[in-house]
């Protein structure tokens, strides 16, 4: 049986679009770092192992994609130097890295545990992923999801 799914041009893909921006490791290692409150240059470095120029350019490119921000700080007796805030564009992304977190938890983990928690500022609870369709009904089932063309689906020109 041939898959529905040969007859659609994958040419604006989104999926592969959005991973031509955070599909490379030091990326995704980057976005990490900002969202748990490292956002200095010097910092990252530390506390990662990223190669200085590696680091140069994920960040470059992170703010050129508009996915985060410069903003200036200076210490005493030192040049003014940059930090990385995320901007809204960015803070999208929390759910992405939460769901990535949440797999690693199940199949990636020490076997004493994860190494970090995301809890609801609020009440404490633990933050976790859910898929949910527009009717508001909760999906636990990724077979119970049916991919479909959208509405910039473009079909294939005939190979011949």
């Amino acid at each position: 049986m041939r898959p529905t799914a040969l007859d659609w041009s994958i040419d604006n893909c989104t999926i592969a679009r959005t991973m031509e921006i955070i599909g490379e490791r030091w990326t995704v290692v980057v976005l990490r770092e900002v969202f748990n409150g490292v956002r200095r240059f010097d910092q990252m470095r530390e506390r990662t192992g990223v190669p200085r120029q590696v680091l140069t350019n994920r960040l470059t490119m992170l703010v050129d994609q508009g996915l985060l921000r410069r903003h200036p700080y200076q210490e005493p007796g030192e040049r003014q130097r940059y930090e990385y805030r995320l901007t809204g564009k960015g803070l999208d992304l929390w759910p992405v890295l939460v769901a990535l977190l949440q797999w690693g938890d199940r199949y990636c983990a020490d076997l004493d545990g994860p190494p970090l928690a995301v809890a609801h500022r609020d009440c404490g609870a633990e933050v976790g992923v859910t898929m949910r369709c527009a009717a508001g009904h909760d999906v636990a089932d990724p077979r119970d999801v049916l991919p479909r063309p959208g509405p910039g689906a473009r079909r294939r020109e005939p190979t011949g």
